[in-house]
């Protein structure tokens, strides 16, 4: 009897109890969103994209308004602080950038994706320049996250970069329809392997100033130095290593310690922004440099030195060997008068960097007598490391 009377006092109790947390819930009429904002936390993902690393964010669940949203980036980051000590910025270019996208309502289009390259030593979130390597790890979020349903034996994804206003389709493992990080793929730049990410971009032309060459010539000179300005798939300034002393395999150490050639680098791509129509780019990353020398091996295509500005990128950007393979294809270019170009409009390109190759499989098109970037194709790998929240 005792134990039964105990028992009854036990489901009393929990029906009150239960009773009671719901009508909490119910009188509670805040969102997860305006209780993340109380907290100071925003739900993320920490991932490796190909060559880089970052969190990945829902962009709903960071607040619209740009200024609100980009010092809770800073804070999240790290950032203004060279060692990013109170933040999950690694010091480095490569580790100091963010991902936001959200399910798309464009037609044809899964997921819009916008990438944010965090300045290190100054309060710049800057949203001008687009990221290849990061761009790899938005596929696996957006299937992770549940806006692309997942096929077996993998899944398409299709990707509108809002920084560059082109497409990508990506192509993830996802065996029993589940994405898979683990595989055998290998990229340089990056220990093991893992599974490949294939992504072919669309609508690379222009992205930022509207013409595949900004100033309307293949080659000009900025202070003394011959250079190709050129706005494919990213917007860069291209110049031979031997037109500014340099042999074109010089090292991250090289750079960090040659202050005057980085004076001298930064003043040219300062000006080839003005030329281009971008304006004072002082403070962007945009337009990038790539310095170029012939390969070493035979068997590849070009040889470069990619600078973030500011650094020399351990390996380099896979926008910046779609922009440089595209330029090779073309005749008038300085990196189609150094590169080894086969002739044909559809090429694997392939790029010696400081931690070994990357390939692009550029793809151009003849239009009233002009060679155009059409396409470009590159395998990446990626890998989740966290997710969970990120406090601010």
């Amino acid at each position: 009897m005792k134990i039964l009377f105990r028992y009854q006092l036990y489901l009393l109790l929990f029906v009150i109890l239960g009773t009671s947390s719901c009508k909490v819930s119910k009188v509670d009429s805040k969102t997860e969103f305006e209780n993340n904002l109380a907290l100071k936390r925003v739900p993320a993902t920490y991932m490796r994209g190909g060559t880089s690393k970052g969190p990945f964010f829902d962009k709903r669940e960071l607040p619209k308004d740009k200024a609100t949203r980009d010092a809770i980036i800073l804070k999240v980051m790290g950032s203004p602080d060279p060692n990013q000590i109170d933040g999950l910025g690694a010091t480095v270019t490569v580790t100091s950038k963010v991902v936001m996208a959200e399910p798309s309502k464009r037609k044809g289009i899964d997921v819009d994706y916008l990438f944010a390259q965090v300045d290190i030593e100054n309060p710049i979130v800057d949203t001008l320049p687009p990221c290849g390597n990061m761009m790899a790890g938005v596929g696996p979020f957006a299937i992770e996250k549940g806006w692309v349903k997942a096929t077996h034996p993998e899944t398409r994804v299709m990707i509108y970069n809002i920084n560059t206003n082109s497409t990508i389709e990506e192509i993830v493992q996802t065996p029993n329809g589940k994405v898979t990080y683990e595989g055998n793929a290998q990229i340089d730049g990056v220990p093991g392997t893992a599974a490949p990410i294939i992504m072919n971009l669309f609508d690379l032309v222009g992205g930022k100033t509207g013409k595949q060459f900004p100033t309307r010539q293949t080659k000009e000179a900025i202070n003394g130095v011959p250079v190709t300005i050129i706005d494919a798939g990213s917007t860069m300034v291209l110049l031979k290593a031997t037109d500014v002393g340099l042999k074109g395999d010089e090292n991250e150490a090289f750079f960090a310690e040659n202050k005057a050639i980085m004076q001298k680098l930064e003043a040219i791509r300062i000006e080839a922004g003005k030329r281009a129509g971008m304006g004072d780019v002082s403070d962007n990353v945009l337009p990038k440099i790539g310095i170029l020398s012939a390969p070493k091996n035979p068997s590849h295509n070009i040889q470069s030195r990619y600078l973030t500005p500011k650094t020399l990128h351990p390996s380099h950007a896979v926008t910046g060997a779609i922009c440089i393979g595209a330029a090779l294809k073309i005749p008038g270019t300085v990196a189609s008068e150094i590169g080894k170009n086969n002739g044909q409009n559809r090429e694997m390109v392939i790029i010696e960097h400081p931690s070994g190759i990357i390939e692009v499989n550029i793809e151009m098109i003849e239009k009233e007598g002009k060679l155009l970037l059409e396409k470009a194709g590159t395998i990446r790998t990626v890998r989740k490391i966290m997710e969970g929240y990120v406090y601010y």
